[in-house]
């Protein structure tokens, strides 16, 4: 057993970094064209050279003497995926899939196999599926993607005895033998709150969507902030499309109380006619309010144009960004926030961009595409399958091995699993730029320096 995240992999960068270099000799191709319900993808074959694939007629359940033992290190390990591979939802489950290909390649034995399985991103597909998944003698399911399928599926998968590593984001759906995988919305706040409270920030601000997930990250903000020694000044919320937005930032910069102090301040000061009074009041000319805003960061939990929109209204209902430290979530990692001169200098989290950046290169040489958003948790799953199976122990998946406090490192970092099956995951801490981002800490590469 690997006893912490930087041995994870055998060493996690040193095997990536050769697989790199191992799938690079390889020819490209297209990724791949909609797969059959169900099937069993033969380990270690390359992504561009895959194996044949078995239709669902083909499998049958497997036997009991199959399942790999102490006693018994040869025998085969049947790992299912469970992704839509069909449906509005095809093109998240195909990008799983490649990655997970890559991952089997880079990462797999002859004694692993995966077997893949057409959820069609629906509960009653989900169900389906995991019905084949058992019946054909799988020990540990990865995915679905959606909380509906996963909640459908539970049940099943826990009579049977079978952990479910899966990809939601919802943390309403792990435990009962369910680890979530996904980036969580409450690690990716107890990052930024930690990092923010670090750098001498106490007073907090929310300006968030009246969405599920901003009210998530609110509730996270209110939970964590006060817990860290800071203080939660206000939480405000604006309808999602935003026809509201500028009145509710308004009230968050208490503009026109502001307006008015610098007014009655104004007319004090015009009423004297000594020397010092009329510097102040010249003084006075170049400001728009008078006093500071009761927060000195604000979590902003949007995206696109609508985050571009919020951040520019600060400034103009006279919230200093230079003073106020804007913090964002995942949401924020797009290309060219530089732009919009309010959101320079701004922080959020994110995976650690190196190794990120080796499996999307490694993912786009296989498959001649960028991954998909959620094909690095495919890579991640497939590759912490294949890492438990070469322990050898007769139940290589079972809930303390998954558990293991030490943690993995995978393609986004190192991350563990708690006894509840929620994740805990390293970010490292990106900066808005003018031209783009920097990284401004690195993420940790061993859960003794991440404040857990």
């Amino acid at each position: 057993m690997f006893k912490n995240a930087r041995s994870l992999f055998v060493s996690a960068v040193a095997i990536l970094s050769l697989a790199a270099c191992a799938s690079a000799d390889l020819a490209p191709s297209q990724p791949a064209a909609k797969a059959p319900t169900t099937k069993d993808v033969a380990s270690p074959a390359s992504p561009r050279q895959n194996a044949p694939l078995i239709g669902a007629s083909a499998l049958t359940p497997a036997p009991t003497s199959a399942v790999g033992t102490a006693s018994d290190p040869d025998a085969t390990v049947r790992v299912g995926l469970l992704v839509p591979l069909s449906g509005p939802a095809q093109p998240t489950g195909q990008g799983i899939l490649n990655a997970a290909q890559v991952a089997l390649f880079e990462m797999g034995d002859e004694h692993l196999v995966l077997q893949v399985y057409d959820t069609q991103g629906t509960p009653d597909g989900a169900v389906s599926a995991v019905t084949k998944a058992v019946a054909q003698g799988v020990q540990l399911i990865l995915g679905p993607v959606f909380a509906g399928e996963i909640k459908a599926i539970t049940p099943q998968a826990q009579a049977a005895g079978i952990n479910v590593v899966a990809f939601s984001t919802d943390p309403g759906v792990a435990g009962n033998n369910v680890f979530v995988l996904s980036f969580l919305v409450e690690a990716q706040v107890r990052e930024m709150v930690a990092y923010a409270r670090s750098k001498g920030l106490s007073r907090f601000a929310v300006l968030a969507p009246d969405t599920i997930y901003g009210q998530t990250v609110a509730d996270t903000v209110r939970t964590l902030v006060p817990a860290g020694g800071g203080e939660v000044k206000q939480v405000v919320y604006y309808d999602p499309n935003g026809h509201n937005l500028e009145d509710v930032v308004r009230r968050l910069a208490d503009y026109d109380k502001r307006r008015t102090a610098l007014t009655q301040e104004r007319n004090s000061l015009s009423s004297s006619q000594d020397e010092a009074s009329q510097l102040a009041l010249k003084r006075l000319e170049q400001l728009e309010t008078l006093g500071d805003v009761d927060f000195d960061a604000i979590f902003i939990p949007e995206q696109g144009a609508r985050l571009t929109q919020a951040a520019t209204l600060l400034p103009f209902f006279d919230i200093d960004t230079s003073r106020v430290q804007l913090l964002g979530t995942m949401l924020w990692a797009t290309r060219g926030l530089g732009r919009e001169p309010a959101l320079v200098g701004g922080l959020y989290p994110a995976p650690a961009p190196e190794t990120s950046r080796d499996f999307a290169n490694r993912y786009r040489q296989s498959f001649g595409a960028a991954p998909g958003p959620l094909a690095n948790h495919g890579y991640d799953a497939v590759a912490l399958a294949a890492v438990l199976t070469r322990t050898g122990r007769a139940d290589p998946f079972r809930a303390t091995a998954l558990s293991d406090v030490s943690g993995f490192s995978g393609v986004d970092g190192i991350f563990r699993f708690r006894a509840n099956g929620l994740s805990e995951r390293s970010f490292a801490i990106m900066q808005i730029t003018r031209d783009g981002t920097e990284v401004v800490r690195a993420a940790p590469t061993a859960f003794e320096d991440v404040g857990f």
